[in-house]
Formats: C-alpha cells, sequence, structure tokens
C-alpha cells in the first residue's frame, strides 16, 4: 500500500507538534467529524517505555538511535494500527507522525537526506495538522517523543541549556515545516 486513501475510503490524517497534550488534543478533535476512525500514539510497540526503566549502565541515546527507534515504533504502528483500520476504511490519526521526528533530527543537527531516507517505508497522510506549543512552553515540555528524547539526550535537568535549545530548534523545524507545506496546498484545502 503506497498510498493512504483506500478503496474502502480510509485516510490518514497526521497530527504533529512537541506538545504531547495538545496533538492528543488535536488528534481527537480531527475524529469528532468522522464516524469510524482511532488514534495511533507514538510508543505503540513499548520500546521508549523500555528505553525509561534501562538502567544508567545503558549510556545517553544519540539522536540517530531515538531516530532508529521512533521508525521502529512506526513500522509497528503502520504494520498493527495504521494500515488494518485504513484497509477497513477508517480514519487514523497518527499522534505524532514523520514530520515530528524529522524536525527533531534536523534541530539535533542530522543530514536531511538521511532523515529523508529513513521515513521513506511511511506513507503519505492524506492530512497533516501541525500544533505548535506557544515559545514560553516549549522549552517545559517533558512529554512526548520530542520531550522524552531530549531528556533521554541531555541527562535531564543536568543540561537545561541544551535541552531548551535542542526543543526550542525542533518546535522551530515544525514551524518552518508547517509554512512550507502550507505554500504548497492549494488554496482551497488550507487550514485558516
Amino acid at each position: 500500500m503506497n498510498g493512504v486513501r483506500t478503496t474502502t475510503g480510509g485516510i490518514l490524517i497526521a497530527v504533529e507538534g512537541i506538545d504531547a497534550d495538545a496533538i492528543l488534543k488535536a488528534a481527537r478533535t480531527a475524529l469528532e467529524s468522522r464516524a469510524r476512525g482511532g488514534i495511533s500514539r507514538w510508543d505503540a510497540s513499548g520500546v521508549f517505555q523500555d528505553l525509561a526503566v534501562a538502567e544508567s549502565e545503558a549510556g545517553t541515546p544519540s539522536p540517530r538511535t531515538l531516530l532508529l527507534l521512533y521508525a521502529a515504533d512506526l513500522a509497528f504502528r503502520l504494520r498493527w494500527q495504521i494500515r488494518p483500520a485504513l484497509l477497513e476504511g477508517r480514519t487514523v490519526v497518527a499522534a505524532p507522525y514523520t514530520e515530528t521526528a524529522m524536525a527533531f533530527g534536523r534541530a539535533a543537527g542530522l543530514p536531511v537526506a538521511w532523515l529523508t531516507n529513513l521515513f521513506r517505508f511511511a506513507p503519505h497522510p492524506g492530512e497533516r495538522r501541525f500544533i505548535h506549543a506557544p515559545r514560553q512552553r516549549a522549552s517545559e515540555i517533558t512529554d512526548g517523543f520530542v520531550g522524552f528524547s531530549c531528556d533521554r539526550m541531555t541527562g535531564g535537568n543536568r543540561y537545561k541549556r541544551q535541552r531548551r535549545r535542542l526543543i526550542d530548534s525542533a518546535a522551530a523545524e515544525l514551524r518552518r515545516t508547517d509554512k512550507s507545506s502550507a505554500a504548497r496546498r492549494p488554496a482551497a484545502r488550507r487550514r485558516t
């Protein structure tokens, strides 16, 4: 399945952002007008839960490691949640999907070509929504993929400045992606 629309009418909606609570709220809102659907959340596979309880001897993960784990989790979500629901004609909201992880990778300094190749397996969503945290709130975020990853890479509160820079950069990357994708959308489909 290369596309997101199926012969039975399923559609994939991506909700992107760094604030997990706001993403979940937007995902629920996206489903309100849909008759049949569900939300696919990051860490459905539990790989990040395992990382959260890992002993300090496991070491500090690199951005590449965290993104490889995210891609593995997304492959799990696609296999067990997203594609089966789409084939049944249901709406699936991926919260978040690929752009959030790519923004984190760009903020961490990883090459865009590497990131693009990493997520090449993921079908393009039929609709994409960006949820932007207020700038003063962004650096306080500790949940969701970006907050979790920043905490693991920077040791939580030990390196507040580095953590804040990384989160602020990821948020800025998502704002740029949102502006860029809005410019490419046809006028009739643009959000207001």
